[in-house]
């Protein structure tokens, strides 16, 4: 059973094991669903190298805050006692800080100072989850060391630095904010291992939930390139191609990968069980994200040609930024998916390497075709992938989903 940690007042209830995802955790996912949705907006705003740098640098923050709550959440309940009030916090402040992303790097005319903004917003969200954190730990006086420690680095050099960047601009700024994530990655790293996990299948499902939102966003930005735009064959083809390449990642996470990958995580022990939920979970999932909200861009420009009538359908090609993020947005996903199943199980899979090397061989073909046709070249390299798994390594699959014996 269950015990209450602090007084009656407090009331924080512990995770147990083999408990589920909570459905205010699924509420404050929608925060990070705008946030998303935003991030793709601001790297379609202006396709230069300058401004992709800055979407990434707002997503890694956006998601350094989101697994901050994913932590959190696997050790107390998120939706009992007053870890509900806080979460709500949380969330309004994450909430503004997705709000002003446009703004997360140069203020626009009116209202209030938009770096500025972003920044408080974010150093709310993260003193709220350490003085969770901090309750969490008043009977757990290892746990509560651990907290200290990585709160001392982290707070001090991500918010800080972060702050004083909202005072700059141009390549100081930019520094600023790398130095920002930097540290508080790094510091993350070097901080310990004394965390809690109290749930193995909470965490897995935490991480799975967000893959799907993140993929959810891919779908949107479909709809969001052809919006508003009468419906025809090249819509109609390229829509649903491009939902067959969010299908077909789904796939190659949801089939095999997350069960060998959370299967190590339940039968790991003390550290080793942190070090994966840390490593396989934490920072491999990062550049998964990245690489969905890659190929958002990507098909949210293919859908814009397809449905623009100053482009022909047949001829013109999707080349630079774009054609890059659509194809190697893939190629990161499948990267960090790899990186994140032999963090864990120590095994590599081969024809997802093949395939990577592959799509990034591609590249120049996918350059020369029509913009429809590399979007299609796409979806048959992840389609024949997902064949040759589904097929040539048909026992071991059934194994890992079923449980049946050789």
């Amino acid at each position: 059973m269950c015990t209450m940690i602090g007084t009656k007042r407090v009331r924080l209830q512990p995770v147990a094991e083999g408990a589920s995802v909570t459905q205010l955790e699924l509420f404050f996912d929608l925060v990070l669903v705008f946030a998303f949705t935003m991030v793709t907006d601001l790297a379609a705003e202006e396709t230069s190298a300058k401004n992709m740098l800055r979407a990434v640098l707002v997503l890694a923050l956006m998601w350094w805050l989101w697994i901050a709550y994913s932590w959190l959440g696997n050790v107390i309940r998120a939706d009992e006692g007053f870890a509900r009030v806080a979460m709500f916090t949380a969330m309004g402040g994450a909430f503004l800080a997705a709000l002003t992303i446009p703004e997360a790097f140069h203020d626009l005319p009116g209202g209030w100072y938009g770096p500025l903004v972003f920044a408080i917003a974010y150093l709310v969200v993260r003193l709220v989850h350490v003085f969770m954190f901090w309750l969490a730990s008043a009977e757990d006086a290892q746990l509560r060391n651990q907290v200290l420690r990585w709160a001392l680095g982290s707070i001090t050099i991500g918010t800080t630095l972060l702050v004083i960047a909202a005072m700059t601009s141009g390549a100081l700024q930019i520094g600023l904010w790398i130095a920002a994530i930097a540290g508080d990655y790094l510091w993350t790293l070097l901080a310990g291992t004394n965390w809690r996990l109290n749930s193995a299948t909470h965490f897995a499902e935490r991480y799975g939930l967000i893959i799907i939102v993140a993929l959810g966003e891919s779908i949107v930005s479909i709809g969001i390139g052809v919006a508003g735009l009468p419906i025809s064959w090249p819509i109609a083809v390229g829509a649903l191609l491009g939902l067959a390449v969010s299908g077909l990642l789904w796939w190659t996470y949801f089939d095999v990968a997350a069960l060998s990958i959370e299967h190590e995580l339940k039968h790991a022990n003390g550290a080793k069980q942190i070090k994966i939920a840390r490593g396989a979970y934490t920072f491999w999932h990062f550049p998964m994200i990245v690489g969905i909200i890659g190929l958002s861009l990507g098909l949210k420009k293919v859908l814009y040609y397809v449905g623009d009538s100053s482009h022909h359908t047949l001829k013109d090609a999707l080349y630079g930024i774009p054609l890059f993020a659509l194809y190697g947005g893939v190629v990161l996903y499948l990267i960090a998916l790899v990186g994140a199943k032999h963090y864990a199980t120590g095994m590599i899979s081969v024809p997802r390497v093949v395939t990577i090397v592959l799509l990034l061989a591609l590249i120049p073909l996918a350059a020369a075709l029509p913009a429809l046709a590399s979007l299609a070249l796409l979806c048959a390299v992840l389609g024949a992938l997902i064949v040759w798994e589904t097929i040539k390594l048909a026992q071991p699959r059934d194994e890992i989903r079923h449980g049946v014996s050789g």
